[in-house]
């Protein structure tokens, strides 16, 4: 028999349930709980190299942040590769500050580091931050005392080449200073050298990590999306990663990452999602930056992979790639986009 107390118990239940809006039971309805994924590794387009290597390690047991980080390390240590690392795009006063950060899933733990000088993988300084400290995010000089105390070696990441872009860089702020300018014929970068990668194993244990060295000339001690927990990338263990390439600014206001996530805990698709994130980060760009059709005059990139192995990037405008690994190989493929390519 039901007692009295039993029926207003349940009675109370119900009618709280039945008063929740639909937003609200989306997010107190459990999420449901996969216990097989199809691996995968995705990121931005310059991870072609590391998506294969990351994938090799996840196949072959490896915990899912060891095997990004040792993807993304790739890029950070080629000297050629000016978007992290060695080599990386130094600040306005020729120096090479890099940022990166990682979430671990199973643990939900994660770390960071931001203008760090001197040391060649911020991703690896940022997971030893969070294996080795009751912090998050450590930047600065804090920051390169705690990797020197870690044994992390300091080296020199100007290289030559990079170097020169800065001499001319800095020689063209102003036609009637004392500096020369010299080989016209060299285009100038302006970069936002950055790399994200994210992955699912066949456990459905998920990892992301995202590392950079920043927008190319940016006022020194600038800190972009790429350290920032939930914005430049975010990970939750029972849904999926995501994380970001492109304009920080723009990114950190809408914290791409963890949005991203959270579409996708809604039930979105990762297409979906990053289409989603995509049209918020546009209601949210200054005037400032918006063209005369309304549409934002930069692009960024998001990533995507849930929990169940599927995955895209989605980008403002058409024409982008992004990398992806799995059983059929390394390849890129294009990402989903909201506009058009502006004509010139």
């Amino acid at each position: 028999m039901t007692t009295r107390r039993d029926f207003l118990t349940s009675s109370a239940a119900a009618a709280a349930a039945l008063s929740l809006r639909p937003q609200q039971a989306a997010a107190a309805a459990p999420t449901p709980r996969i216990t097989a994924s199809r691996p995968v590794v995705i990121s931005s387009a310059n991870g072609l190299r590391g998506v294969k290597v990351a994938y090799d390690r996840l196949t072959r047991g490896a915990d899912t942040l060891d095997a990004i980080i040792a993807g993304v390390n790739i890029q950070e240590l080629d000297a050629d590769d000016q978007s992290v690392g060695i080599g990386g795009l130094p600040n306005a006063d020729g120096v090479v500050q890099l940022d990166a950060s990682c979430m671990h899933g199973p643990t939900k733990r994660a770390g960071s580091v931001g203008a760090l000088e001197g040391i060649a993988t911020p991703s690896l300084v940022a997971k030893a931050v969070m294996d080795y400290t009751d912090h998050i995010m450590l930047v600065g000089e804090g920051a390169k005392r705690f990797a020197l105390a870690m044994g992390f070696k300091e080296q020199e990441l100007l290289t030559e080449k990079t170097r020169q872009d800065w001499l001319r860089w800095r020689a063209r702020l102003n036609k009637d200073d004392a500096w020369l300018d010299h080989d016209d014929d060299v285009a100038i970068k302006f970069t936002t050298g950055t790399i994200n990668m994210n992955c699912v194993d066949a456990k459905g244990d998920i990892s992301s990590v995202t590392t950079t060295s920043g927008m190319a000339w940016k006022i020194p001690g600038r800190i972009g999306d790429s350290p920032v927990i939930g914005a430049g990338q975010y990970c939750d263990n029972t849904v999926g990663a995501a994380g970001s390439t492109g304009r920080g600014e723009a990114n950190i206001k809408v914290c791409g990452g963890f949005l991203t996530v959270e579409f996708m805990r809604q039930g979105l698709p990762p297409e979906q999602a990053v289409l989603r994130t995509l049209e918020r980060l546009v209601a949210m760009t200054e005037q400032r930056l918006l063209r005369p059709d309304g549409r934002p005059n930069f692009d960024i990139q998001f990533y995507a992979v849930a929990k169940d192995g599927r995955y895209a990037a989605g980008t403002l405008y058409e024409g982008a790639q992004f990398a992806v690994c799995d059983e059929k190989g390394p390849r890129l493929e294009k990402c989903v986009h909201l506009f058009a390519r502006p004509s010139r």
